[in-house]
């Protein structure tokens, strides 16, 4: 970061910046990149610049995050309704060609409908794999009905490291994608968002607009390129780590039960059943092992909670982490064996982030 550039982006005119997204538009198949200060933002300038003239609807699975997560900026910016689509055909792992027909509206001049112009996908979604199969035929869909799509690729470096592919075997599947470098690639911040020349341009534009034009952003893009090429690759030992962390949690925790499947950096995790609730373990975890949480001060009725592991979290860590829910769930089975009331089966969740 000392080291790098420090020209004007607004201008075009830094050169680590344009080095990052000529970078990871090579790495994803695209003929151009742009760099900006968070997913949210190049998500949105991605349907902002692919869909100009309304009416205009999009297809998104219903648990995305531009759907649920971006503050309603889909309506906001670019004037789009939303039509969340189930995943229902495979038991809910994520979408299909299937469930997009169930909610496709064509253009057929019927004026009381908003047809659908854009299909976006989201991979990884809660740390599971859309597979590639599924991605290829979700975009030969959208091309066979002149349809635009676009990948929210926050994760799609796990998902690549994963499945032994290349970014460009997902992200060449569709005419944009985000993705973000300050998750698992553990750059301090910032995603890019990639698609043809055009709409790039287009998108620049829009981030002007926005207020998301930046200065001197040298430092903050090569960082980012430094843990693309250093950290990157490490992310199939954080994978084993966090599969490592859902066996452990089963067989101690009394249970506790991993209600999602766990095939990238993230377990989802029901306390529910073992007696623990999330206040008291972030507290136990903080006073004894010196690990802080996301979201310790959770409500009293929090049971389940989702821990995504980076390639800093230490073994040691997850051990430890074991180690105290083992306790908590000993204990809390022989206040029930004593009589005392069990812990409610509670349906409210934390979003919980381990650190060490």
């Amino acid at each position: 970061m000392q080291n790098a550039s420090r020209g004007d982006d607004v201008y075009e005119e830094d050169e680590a910046v344009q080095a990052l997204e000529a970078h990871v538009a090579n790495l994803t198949g695209h003929d151009a990149g742009l760099f900006c200060a968070s997913g949210t933002m190049t998500n949105q300038l991605a349907f902002k610049a692919s869909l100009l003239n309304p009416p205009a609807s999009i297809l998104c699975d219903n648990r995305s995050h531009v759907y649920r997560y971006e503050a309603g900026g889909l309506a906001s910016h670019s004037s789009i309704t939303v039509y969340p689509v189930h995943a229902v055909a495979n038991g809910g792992h994520h979408i299909t060609v299937k469930d997009l027909q169930r909610e496709f509206i064509a253009d057929d001049d019927n004026v009381h409908f908003t047809p659908t112009r854009l299909i976006s996908v989201e991979n990884t979604l809660d740390g599971t794999i859309m597979p590639l199969d599924e991605i290829r035929a979700i975009s030969r869909f959208a091309k066979e009905r002149n349809v635009r799509t676009h990948l929210d690729g926050a994760r799609i470096w796990n998902a690549a490291i994963a499945q032994g592919c290349d970014l460009k075997d997902i992200a060449g599947q569709f005419d944009s994608v985000s993705l973000c470098v300050s998750k698992g690639i553990g750059a301090p911040i910032g995603s890019v968002l990639v698609g043809d020349k055009q709409l790039i341009k287009k998108a620049r534009h829009f981030r002007k607009m926005f207020g998301g034009g930046w200065r001197q952003a040298g430092g903050l893009a090569a960082v980012a390129h430094w843990c693309i090429d250093n950290v990157w690759p490490t992310m199939k030992e954080t994978h084993a780590l966090a599969k490592y962390l859902a066996e452990g949690l089963e067989r101690e925790g009394n249970g506790a039960k991993v209600y999602i499947p766990v095939e990238t950096n993230m377990v989802f995790l029901d306390l529910a059943g073992s007696g623990i609730r999330m206040s008291a373990l972030s507290r136990r975890l903080e006073e004894e092992k010196g690990i802080r949480i996301g979201n310790k001060d959770a409500g009293e009725d929090v049971t389940k909670v989702r821990l995504v592991l980076h390639w800093q979290i230490s073994r040691e860590a997850v051990d430890d982490f074991v180690e105290v829910v083992k306790d908590m769930a000993s204990q809390a089975a022989a206040m029930r064996g004593a009589g005392s009331a069990p812990a409610a089966e509670a349906e409210t969740s934390s979003q919980v982030y381990a650190s060490r």
